[in-house]
């Protein structure tokens, strides 16, 4: 028994060697999608460390002392990704005890919709690479990365049952098709035409423009905005 006890001392001492963080630190993750070529894709950026070099990531990082857990999502966000100045909403709290092979690290992970159009990706000279990927096409992923993709893309379709979030996916005029496309590829399922822009048009979140897109196979399309591009509650689905 005690040389049994003594060998699980040894063990658990060149165990604790091994992990970079000696107490419990917290970290951010953020999960950023997009809808495009009609996919609702989310942005990773390619690990190049082991134990999980060729597998690819969320971008996020440890919070500094100095700063709150949300200004750590966008400091992080923006220093891998380039992306900047994105409304981001917290998701979950992810503490599993061996999430993390390098010691015990809680993230806080952050979610948000944004539009490719305008977008400039570029990631730090720590990683390999930056790109979007289909939800349903995910590369090897770090860590407990594919748990927190699953858990977002499921908030984010409860959410846009209940909210206007869309709004953030779509350019500044746009069509009632346009509109449920983005409803469909999210939510990964048809909706009713009929049905949806009646539901649509009586919550009085949009008001139509003076302008159709024409080019299109049917008549020209009417095009519509907005009234407020920032979230509100309002029962949509």
């Amino acid at each position: 028994m005690y040389i049994k006890s003594v060998i699980n001392t040894i063990t658990n001492k060149v165990m604790a060697t091994k992990k970079k963080y000696q107490f419990t630190v917290v970290a951010t993750d953020v999960v950023i999608f997009t809808v495009e070529d009609n996919t609702l894709k989310v942005l990773l950026i390619g690990m190049n460390k082991e134990p999980y070099k060729d597998h690819w990531a969320l971008p996020g990082g440890l919070v500094k002392p100095n700063e709150s857990v949300e200004e750590s999502a966008q400091r992080n966000l923006q220093e891998k990704t380039g992306v900047k100045n994105v409304y981001l909403e917290q998701l979950y709290t992810f503490g599993e005890v061996d999430r993390d092979p390098f010691g015990r690290v809680v993230s806080v992970a952050y979610y948000a919709l944004i539009p490719t159009r305008g977008v400039k990706l570029k990631t730090s000279k720590d990683y390999t690479d930056i790109k979007w990927f289909d939800i349903k096409k995910l590369p090897a992923l770090a860590y407990d990365h594919q748990q927190i993709v699953k858990t977002a893309v499921k908030r984010l379709q409860a959410k846009l049952e209940y909210t206007n979030i869309v709004y953030s996916l779509l350019p500044k005029e746009f069509s009632l098709s346009e509109l449920q496309s983005i409803y469909e590829i999210i939510l990964d399922k048809k909706l009713d035409k009929r049905n949806f822009r009646k539901k649509i048009l009586s919550l009085n979140l949009l008001e139509k423009t003076d302008r159709v897109r024409k080019g299109t196979p049917n008549r020209p399309a009417q095009l519509y905005k907005f009234k407020k591009r920032k979230p509100q509650i309002v029962e949509i689905i």
